[in-house]
């Protein structure tokens, strides 16, 4: 009588060869959990030109700005925790009354329900954004150029003489 099946020492050596592939498929998933981009006030237009959306990005905080919404194409995409919180404002500058506190937009979620936006910041699909200022944890972040990275004042003052001296040399 001859039987065919495995032995032992061949099921043994399977296991170890799952075991080690499966160490190996952890590692590199942590590793590229490890190296996902932290969202800051700093990077965030850069962090928004990087997704991948036909016509516009968004990041939408609510109520407290606990959490908030990246948005692609008004479709939820991800999900923002701890990226700000309700003492963020936000300014536009005009040239003869300088910077202007402004609200954000009206929001309705998918019942139709009003709620309250404590910040939001949105691009279009050339990359190009709303140009503000936002003040925020006694920094203040430029949105106001097109390219480059988004320059950081330790005041609005500051923020607001850096924009003055720009439009006087455009004028020049």
């Amino acid at each position: 009588m001859n039987k065919k099946a495995f032995s032992l020492i061949e099921l043994l050596i399977v296991i170890v060869i799952i075991g080690v592939v499966y160490t190996l498929a952890i590692r590199t998933l942590d590793r590229t959990a490890d190296t996902k981009i932290r969202v800051t006030l700093e990077n965030l237009k850069e962090y928004l030109a990087s997704l991948e959306y036909d016509e516009n990005a968004k990041v939408l905080c609510l109520d407290d700005c606990d959490s908030c919404r990246v948005l692609l194409d008004n479709k939820e995409a991800n999900i923002l925790n701890g990226f700000v919180d309700s003492s963020v404002k936000k300014y536009r500058y005009d040239f003869y009354q300088g910077m202007q506190i402004i609200m954000d937009d009206v929001y309705f979620n998918r019942d139709g329900i009003e709620e309250d936006v404590c910040f939001s910041y949105e691009i279009n699909k050339n990359g190009v954004g709303e140009q503000i200022f936002i003040e925020f944890h006694n920094k203040v972040y430029d949105y106001s150029s097109y390219f480059g990275k988004t320059p950081v004042y330790n005041t609005l003052a500051e923020a607001m003489d850096a924009k003055d001296r720009i439009n006087n040399e455009v004028i020049k």
